[in-house]
């Protein structure tokens, strides 16, 4: 095909068997005029590799033959055009790319290297780019944290000062492996990183964040290991900025910064890394555009243009044989220095290989040809550097180039082991720097819990977890003062510092903030979490009035999930400073904090659980909302003590717009036995109050003389003591229309009257003791039999009750739900809670006649004011969970004990099995066909249903926990039944959870 040269206008390009390829404008969006197609000739790949001969057949001798086989066969142009790389925007229009083709055509150019753009589209041009040069081109990427430098839709990881933080060197390493996996999936040949500049000047506006930190150890160790990941996947590294940057107070894009350090010094500081590194087996280097007098004498000479440092100090001195990049070449720092053209022949001289980002390529190219045709590059210089350019391009395996498969490139490139690595790596890399009498972590949830924002950047991730962990409130005012006073209200401040999460965004507190932060740690109990470069605590001199003190680095998404972890001690942090502060914190400072038994939040991937696989759960979630099996719902899954996946589904109401939250309330129905009364019961037991054997008749007097007096404890818990189902105690208190009879009933509060049933509707008070009657004076069976009842747990509330002397919501609040922070569990939410966050159960037409919505849906409980030992609890599935992972973790959460180890095998004890009675004490154990399980939950599991449509359920063989809440009982219950169980909703869900298990 013909060169062409083609005009603004906008073009398609079929090229390697892709129909299509759009130009995107810089907001990326589509042109949409098409002027004309360009066709390519549809290769799938090119090899250069010659044909193998008799002889020597090492990898060395193929790489030679390959090489001398090219340049035997190079016109000087050819040569030349091999030392460029040009800069390439795949967010550009159709000029652009046909600029770069002309580039590359005309000119031989060697390389390109990408700027801005989107990955889809960065690969096309690859391949179009490439299939336009006769030798392939080495593609290039600045990808210091990850492709997202410049590309996006793709993978942001930790900047280098955050990774500086981190300990363990496999977990950098890890990081190279990925940012390595996807460059190789980009076509990209080169990654310029590792940054090897020490950042001892904390002023640097261009390192800062780049920098692993300020000690030459800590940058050459983190740098060695990133380059290890990073080179493993056949993708070559670029350490920069030689001799070294990070000790300038200006930037190089602007202007030329001055390093007035002796030789010695920067032998010792500087170049430490690259030394190490060097050894290691980095491929090439970026020689950076500074003044160093000590290694230039010449004034103003950049040492990307000195041959005393490029070639003398790099390649003789130090030994370096890999190859050797400038930084860009249109930066001020250089292009001040020499005109266009004369500036790309003086820094080969110098000792470049590889001339990067030019200003004028045919500017260059003609200077260059001009230098080399007075023999001021000799042939023996240019093939120094040219031969060394196609070793490596056959090092990087573009001996035998094949174009980027464009299919599920998107996905590969974002896959989900990626955000598991990313919590890894903010855990290991989170640092506190003072914990005063173990504020941190925060474990007494029964206490007032303030957050005040600071910054200009979102802060919705931290509050969110925050707020999974107890009641957390935000507070802020327009005065400090106002603020302070209102702050008075709390045992605990806890102040986070958000700042835009870019490199080189402004990351300082204002004057006000500093002054506002001084007096509210003057004032109250604070925690400081920095949501930024550890610098941004340079300001403060003096730390005494800040009990907790966290930098958390950035202020990603994970980071702050990952710091919210450690505040409440789901996460210990281990982090170490990467740099000083001033004299407060020095370089290595960081206290390891306690990680506590209490639930975290992790993606599935760390946990060993598949996130594609549990993707299902949605469709089956969608199933159930769209086939009117229930209006929305609530599913939670943690393996290992964290949460994995929590989603909402659906609304409140078939017809309603108010969707469902992580946040909004259920009326859990049966579930309220598990996380009410039962725990309470464990604890009575615990305490040695009663025995497996003990008589109903001797807990309570009530049963002394009727037939049930003889039921064991165990056989009562078991269900195994023949008591009848349930009674609709309801209907005696209605009148001849079946409507509340005003002898039961009235529509106001009085004190006979005080037991609220619904709206505008109050059972008298002593209707409890008519109901506990009807239990004792109900049939019993003849013989021991199971028959699943709720009253025995409606007895066990008032066992409770009698031997404890406290009312059962008390006893759970303070019992469990306050030291859990299980504030949104609890009985009559409307207390507490708006009625727009609480799910409704039931249009009533039988006996409230009204939407029971903040109403127990279970009538027998609403008789009871709300409160009843088998039912009347509301909550959401994060609550629940917690319960259910004390019940995992056998009676311990958040480091304290609630009930003996003991205790709790006792009661997850199948002790009827053998006659058919699947069930604990209290807990169902039921895993046959007909049970509420999907068949493959161990024999250890446990857990409970609840009537409105909900599952709690444990598996310790598989560390797993199961929350499924809903309200299919509204808007009624029909003649259809149960829709939800006979359409295997919960099961369904809960068999996906299992084959999402990967280990």
């Amino acid at each position: 095909m013909k060169n062409s040269i083609i005009n603004k206008s906008v073009i398609l390009l079929s090229f390697f068997g892709i129909t299509s390829f759009t130009v995107y404008k810089n907001n990326n969006t589509p042109f949409s005029s098409i002027v004309s197609i360009v066709e390519v000739p549809k290769k799938t790949s090119f090899t250069l590799d010659p044909p193998s001969k008799k002889g020597d057949d090492s990898a060395g001798s193929r790489e030679k033959k390959w090489v001398d086989s090219i340049y035997k066969n190079m016109t000087i142009n050819e040569k030349l055009g091999q030392l460029f790389m040009v800069s390439a925007y795949s967010n550009k229009d159709a000029t652009h790319t046909a600029k770069i083709q002309i580039l590359i055509e005309k000119y031989k150019v060697g390389g390109v290297i990408f700027f801005q753009g989107g990955p889809v589209r960065q690969a096309q041009l690859t391949n179009y780019y490439q299939s336009k040069a006769k030798i392939p081109l080495f593609i290039g990427l600045d990808a210091e944290w990850g492709l997202s430098m410049r590309l996006d839709s793709t993978y942001a990881y930790p900047w280098n000062m955050t990774l500086g933080a981190i300990q363990d060197l496999n977990l950098i390493e890890e990081v190279g492996k990925n940012m390595g996996s996807e460059c190789r999936r980009m076509g990209i040949n080169f990654n310029f990183a590792p940054v090897l500049d020490i950042n001892t000047n904390p002023s640097n506006p261009i390192i800062g964040n780049r920098s692993f930190g300020e000690n030459k150890a800590n940058v050459a160790n983190k740098a060695i290991a990133l380059m290890k990941g990073i080179q493993s996947q056949d993708v070559l590294c670029t350490g920069k900025h030689f001799p070294g940057h990070g000790d300038t107070a200006s930037d190089s894009h602007y202007t030329l910064p001055t390093v007035n350090f002796s030789k010695e010094r920067i032998e010792d500081v500087e170049l430490y890394p690259y030394k190490k590194i060097f050894k290691a087996g980095l491929a090439s280097v970026m020689v950076a555009h500074l003044n160093i007098p000590s290694l230039e004498p010449e004034p103003n000479v950049p040492v990307s243009a000195s041959y005393n440092v490029v070639t003398n100090l790099l390649q003789k001195e130090m030994n370096f044989k890999g190859l050797i990049f400038t930084d860009g070449l249109g930066m001020k720092g250089a292009s001040e220095f020499k005109n266009n053209g004369d500036l790309e022949v003086a820094v080969f001289l110098a000792g470049n290989d590889i001339l990067l980002c030019p200003n004028d390529v045919p500017l260059a190219f003609e200077k260059l040809t001009e230098a080399y045709n007075k023999t001021q590059i000799t042939e023996e210089r240019l093939a120094h550097s040219v031969k060394k350019i196609l070793r490596y391009k056959y090092k990087a395996g573009l001996n035998n180039y094949k174009p980027i498969k464009l299919q599920n490139l998107q996905s590969d490139l974002n896959a989900p082991q990626k955000e598991a690595l990313q919590y890894q790596l903010y855990a290991n890399a989170i640092t506190v720097l003072k914990n005063d009498n173990d504020i941190l972590p925060i474990k007494n949830l029964n206490q007032n819990i303030a957050y005040v924002k600071m910054g200009d950047d979102v802060n919705s991730a931290f509050v969110t977890t925050l707020k999974k962990y107890t009641t957390v409130t935000e507070v802020s005012d327009s005065n400090i003062d106002s603020l302070n006073l209102q702050l008075k209200e709390y045992d605990t401040v806890i102040i986070g510092f958000h700042k835009k999460n870019t490199a080189w965004a402004p990351y300082d507190f204002s004057a006000e903030e500093l002054v506002w932060l001084q007096k509210i740690a003057e004032n109250n109990k604070v925690i400081v979490d920095v949501f930024t470069k550890p610098y941004a605590l340079l300001p403060i001199t003096n730390f005494d009035t800040v009990e907790g003190l966290v930098v958390s680095y950035q202020n990603a998404d994970v980071a702050q999930i990952v710091s919210a972890e450690i505040l409440f001690g789901s996460v210990g942090a281990r982090g170490k400073l990467p740099v000083s502060i001033n004299s407060n914190f020095t370089l290595n400072q960081g206290l390891n904090t306690e990680n506590i038994d209490v639930l975290g939040f992790a993606v599935p991937e760390n946990q060993g659980m598949n996130s594609s696989v549990l993707s299902k759960i949605d469709w089956i979630a969608d199933k159930a909302v769209k086939g009117r099996m229930t209006p929305g719902m609530q599913v939670l899954v943690a393996r290992n003590g964290k949460v994995v996946f929590q989603k909402s589904y659906g609304n409140h109401t078939y017809n309603g717009t108010e969707k469902v939250t992580n946040t909004d309330l259920y009326d859990v129905a049966s579930l309220s036995k598990m996380i009410s009364t039962l725990p309470n019961v464990m604890q009575v037991y615990d305490q040695k109050k009663v025995k497996l054997d003990s008589k109903l008749g001797a807990m309570l007097p009530l049963f002394a003389k009727t037939d049930k007096r003889n039921i064991t404890f165990k056989e009562l818990l078991s269900h195994y003591a023949g008591l009848e189902a349930w009674k609709p105690f309801y209907k005696k208190t209605l009148d001849s229309l079946n409507r509340p009879s005003p002898k039961y009933y009235r529509k106001m509060y009085d004190e006979q009257f005080s037991r609220k049933v619904a709206d505008s509707l109050f059972i008298r008070n002593d209707y409890h003791d008519t109901i506990m009657k009807i239990i004792a004076d109900s049939p019993l069976a003849a013989k021991k039999v199971y028959r699943y009842s709720d009253y025995t747990f409606i007895i066990l509330k008032e066992y409770l009750e009698t031997v404890t002397h406290q009312k059962l919501e008390v006893l759970s609040q303070q019992n469990f739900y306050n030291g859990m922070g299980m504030n949104y569990t609890g009985y009559n939410p409307l207390n507490r809670f708006k009625k727009n966050q609480i799910a409704p159960t039931e249009i009533d037409r039988y006996y409230r006649y009204q939407t029971i919505q903040g109403y127990v849906h279970d009538m027998g409980a609403a008789m009871d004011g709300g409160v009843a030992g088998h039912a009347g609890i509301f909550s959401n599935a994060m609550d629940v969970a917690k319960m259910m992972q004390l019940f995992l973790q056998k009676g311990s959460y958040g480091g304290k004990r609630y009930f003996s180890e003991a205790t709790f095998d006792t009661f997850n004890t199948c002790y009827f099995c053998a006659k058919n009675v699947h069930r604990g004490l209290g807990f169902d154990k039921r895993l046959e066909e007909g049970g509420p399980t999907c068949g493959c939950t161990s024999s250890v599991s446990f857990g409970h249903t609840g009537f409105t449509g909900d599952i709690a359920w444990v598996d310790p063989e598989k560390d797993l926990v199961y929350v499924f809440l809903s309200n299919r009982t509204y808007p009624e219950v029909t003649e259809e039944g149960n829709k939800l169980a006979k359409n295997n909703i919960r099961e369904d869900i809960q068999k996906i959870i299992y084959e999402s298990i990967t280990d």
